[in-house]
């Protein structure tokens, strides 16, 4: 047993190894950097500034580790830059929460999102010159009662909100008796609140109107700039390009490079920006579903086979890192001292772990591993190893729980039995204990397995590209924000619906026949006078 149990540990360690050892890419030398790709880093879901689409139609350029395209604006901006710099650039598609430990991280080269180089931000990285100046809005219906807001004062009882992690939250706080509403994380789920009248309105810049009026026609923009009393930071009304602090070198050179781009340069981008966004809709005759599966079809279908390999590499390494915990954690006790202390460490260093990971969400795990790695070892981990092996060491702690309690539920008969033959604990484990708590613990792997599908959502904060990513991607640049979820809805329901029945045809296979008879032998089913032991009368 323990030279079987030896054997998995060693084929686990060896394949994650592999995995590992060739997703991590060393730090470059001077030379190296200037021959590798320009790697910008972008939400590429806020249009006209960036946003995602299945081709490199009007110039766009390809988004790192998935067959999709980045363009808008910022893309623009960035293809100047590195036409400027000779390499080649590569959009890293990043949630807007993960911008600065990616740059930071250095995961990026630039962050070109249309950031405003906030005093809060600039102790955290540099920024360039900037690249465009801003007015700020409030984004309200037409037909709603804010829609002909004069003053600051105006705005009482309104339900406001706008993006985390933006200045545009903070000047909510300046229009007197607006309810601030929690923030959101994308500019797609403010205009769905907005549509679906949850929110009265949200703060944004007002480019942010010109793009979405294209779509949705009854909408109405309050210029704040405008209102007497209404103060902001002239940092916080310009967008600029973010770099890592001490890369003074690639500041300089795009600074002098945005110097070259005239403001008519500048305009012209943006105007092109807003033309070339994605549209909502397909023909009057294409229902929603056709258009959308006819647009992004393939979008979504790589989004499912990203959620199926998490969930199912995850929970399958997770439960041969579960199974060899549950085996360590119910090794007797030894008679040897040196033994019995040895034990004790690594059972407590076990039981740490799993409360690590099980009493923190995955999402802060994800973002530890993945960005903390590069920033305390300058370690280059890929998004999608990442991914995997976040998604089996906490899936490995919940099941080597439910492995110990199945392997402590049964009955100590057993083992008394299995010992009065003569067997070693090894053997007991292997022939007679284990395979019976696998069996009574498939339902809980199971439930995991279906977890786990669900649970990859999150992952989004280190931007795999799994369903939920990719359907937030979709609803973004369709606008039509009910139908695409609900698709997206319905493919995680048909994934955990088809698993839970194919792991049902499992267990029941597991158990065995039910209509046998303990007590039938031969005698007792063949007939008496066959057998000559039919009794005179």
């Amino acid at each position: 047993m323990k030279s079987k149990i030896r054997w998995f540990g060693a084929l686990l360690a060896l394949i994650l190894s592999l995995v590992i050892g060739f997703s991590f890419n060393s730090t470059q030398t001077e030379a190296a950097k200037k021959e590798a790709p320009l790697k910008i880093g972008m939400e590429a879901n806020y249009p006209p500034y960036n946003w995602t689409q299945t081709t490199d139609a009007n110039g766009a350029v390809p988004i790192d580790g998935s067959k999709q395209y980045a363009n808008g604006y910022d893309v623009q901006i960035a293809k100047i830059i590195g036409k400027k710099l000779h390499r080649k650039v590569v959009v890293e598609k990043t949630e807007w929460d993960g911008l600065l430990p990616a740059l930071t991280s250095g995961k990026i080269d630039l962050i070109i999102a249309g950031m405003s180089p906030t005093a809060e931000r600039r102790k955290a990285i540099n920024f360039s010159e900037p690249y465009r100046k801003s007015t700020f809005v409030v984004i309200t219906n037409k037909d709603g009662k804010f829609a002909q807001a004069k003053g600051l004062n105006d705005f009482k009882g309104a339900k406001l909100t706008a993006q985390q992690g933006t200045l545009h939250y903070d000047l909510i706080k300046q229009l007197h008796g607006a309810k601030r509403e929690p923030a959101m994380r994308s500019f797609s789920a403010m205009r769905q609140s907005l549509q679906s009248g949850t929110i009265d309105g949200y703060v944004a810049e007002d480019i942010e109107y010109q793009s979405y009026k294209t779509v949705n026609p009854n909408i109405v923009a309050v210029n704040l700039n405008k209102m007497q009393g209404f103060k902001v930071d002239h940092d916080d009304s310009i967008t600029s390009i973010g770099v890592k602090k001490g890369n003074t070198e690639l500041l300089d050179q795009v600074n002098s490079i945005l110097k070259g781009i005239s403001n008519k340069k500048r305009d012209q981008l943006m105007a092109q920006a807003v033309k070339e966004q994605p549209q909502t809709g397909g023909s009057k005759k294409e229902n929603w579903f056709m258009s959308i599966m006819r647009r992004y079809g393939s979008m979504i279908l790589g989004g499912v086979g990203m959620t199926l390999l998490l969930a199912l590499v995850g929970t399958i390494a997770g439960f041969f890192i579960g199974l060899l915990v549950g085996i360590v954690r119910t090794i007797p006790t030894p008679k040897s001292t040196g033994k019995r202390w040895g034990l004790k460490i690594v059972n407590w260093l076990l039981a740490v772990y799993i409360e690590v990971f099980r009493g923190t969400p995955m999402m802060v795990q994800a973002a530890v591993i993945y960005y903390g790695i590069a920033q305390l070892w300058h370690l280059n981990l890929n998004r999608t190893v990442a991914a995997l092996v976040i998604v089996s060491i906490n899936t490995g702690a919940y099941l080597a729980e439910v492995i110990r309690g199945g392997i402590n539920a049964t009955p100590k008969g057993q083992f008394e039995a299995a010992s009065a033959l003569g067997m070693t604990h090894s053997q007991q484990m292997w022939h007679i204990i284990l395979p019976q708590a696998i069996r009574n613990s498939l339902p809980s792997i199971t439930n995991e397995f279906i977890v786990n599908i669900k649970d990859t959502s999150v992952l989004s904060i280190i931007s795999v590209s799994e369903l939920f990513f990719v359907g937030t991607t979709v609803a973004s640049q369709t606008f039509e924000f009910f139908q695409t979820y609900f698709i997206i809805s319905m493919i995680y329901l048909i994934l955990t619906f088809s698993i839970t029945r194919v792991f049902n045809f499992i267990e029941r296979k597991l158990e065995g026949p039910k209509n046998y008879n303990l007590m039938a032998n031969q005698l007792q089913v063949e007939d008496p006078k066959e057998t000559g032991f039919e009794h005179e009368q």
